[in-house]
């Protein structure tokens, strides 16, 4: 590699985004949508970016049904596997680096929702595993949805509104609230394009619904609690808008140690232990309590857990009393 050639290459790999490509591709063949969302960059910028990589024979591009890959390319002389030793040796050293463990749990949940969608993971069958064509998590819980009660619900922190839409599949009404303005439009924009009518969307904090009381059958908490500023005050709202016999829902990450979603992601709490939750929705009240592990993988710093608890419904003795 002569001088020019070297000063070329050290330009390129002296960007943080070209970077991170690299160490993300030496762990998964991706593709520019999984990479956009595991990078945070813009779908443009991250082509602009593989192009370049690709065109100096550091990734290689795959077509596989469909859908276009990108991975590392073998280094094509020995200048270049020099070059790539000591990237290899600087993305073994960062491996602790807090946005390189930002990026690897990004990748895991990438995984994880790959493995969820069978046009993109079922073709292969030389693991051993069963081919299932058509299998879907989304159509399992579609199908469950189907055997469900016309209740209604709340979407406590909706978000952009996938969960409520979902819901509002089998609900017989939907009430989705959420702090920010800009994700209710976001959610109301896709609701316009599902040509879903039965859903209510409100702004509102999770510790001050814009709810009256015993106002729906099941208040929905998903990946909502660690964002509020006080979780035991969001459970006890959602206690409150729940109707006696009703019932919350809490779906949330485990206790963990990943610092970085407070800048990153805003988030309040590093999730939960099951005894808090436990604890949580006893205070507020509820009985009947379950908490689970809802989904674990080895390897990925965040668990799911999912807890409930059911209002309890008043004696005709007490409420006389009452």
């Amino acid at each position: 590699m002569d001088v020019r050639q070297a000063s070329t290459v050290y330009r390129l790999l002296g960007d943080e985004a070209r970077l991170r490509l690299l160490r993300v591709l030496r762990r998964e063949r991706l593709n520019v949508t999984e990479l956009t969302g595991i990078l945070g960059l813009a779908q443009s910028g991250v082509s602009r970016h593989l192009g370049l990589l690709k065109d100096a024979g550091f990734v290689a591009e795959d077509k596989d049904a469909g859908f276009t890959y990108y991975r590392l390319a073998q280094p094509s002389n020995g200048e270049r596997r020099a070059v790539w030793a000591a990237l290899e040796e600087q993305f073994d050293q960062s491996a602790d680096d807090v946005a390189v463990r930002a990026d690897e749990a990004r990748l895991q949940e990438v995984l994880r929702l790959r493995k969820e969608n069978f046009e993109t993971h079922g073709a292969d069958t030389r693991d051993g595993r069963q081919l299932v064509p058509g299998r879907s998590w989304a159509a399992w819980s579609r199908a469950i949805g189907l055997l469900m009660p016309p209740l209604s619900v709340a979407d406590l922190g909706c978000g952009e509104g996938y969960l409520t839409i979902e819901a509002s599949r089998w609900a017989s009404r939907v009430v989705a609230v959420d702090r920010s303005d800009v994700v209710l439009e976001r959610a109301r924009d896709l609701a316009r394009r599902r040509r879903v009518t039965n859903v209510v969307w409100k702004r509102g904090e999770l510790e001050k619904l814009p709810m009256k009381d015993a106002d729906v059958d099941i208040a929905l908490l998903s990946q909502a609690l660690h964002h509020a500023n006080n979780p035991a005050r969001a459970v006890a709202e959602a206690a409150r808008v729940t109707v006696p016999g009703g019932r919350v829902l809490i779906l949330d990450l485990r206790e963990h140690q990943e610092e970085w979603v407070r800048s990153k992601l805003g988030d309040r709490s590093l999730g939960f232990r099951e005894s808090q939750l436990r604890r949580l929705l006893a205070d507020a009240g509820l009985r009947d309590l379950k908490v689970s592990v809802g989904a674990r993988k080895s390897g990925d710093p965040f668990a799911v857990l999912i807890a409930a608890g059911t209002k309890p419904v008043k004696s005709r003795k007490a409420e006389e009393e009452y």
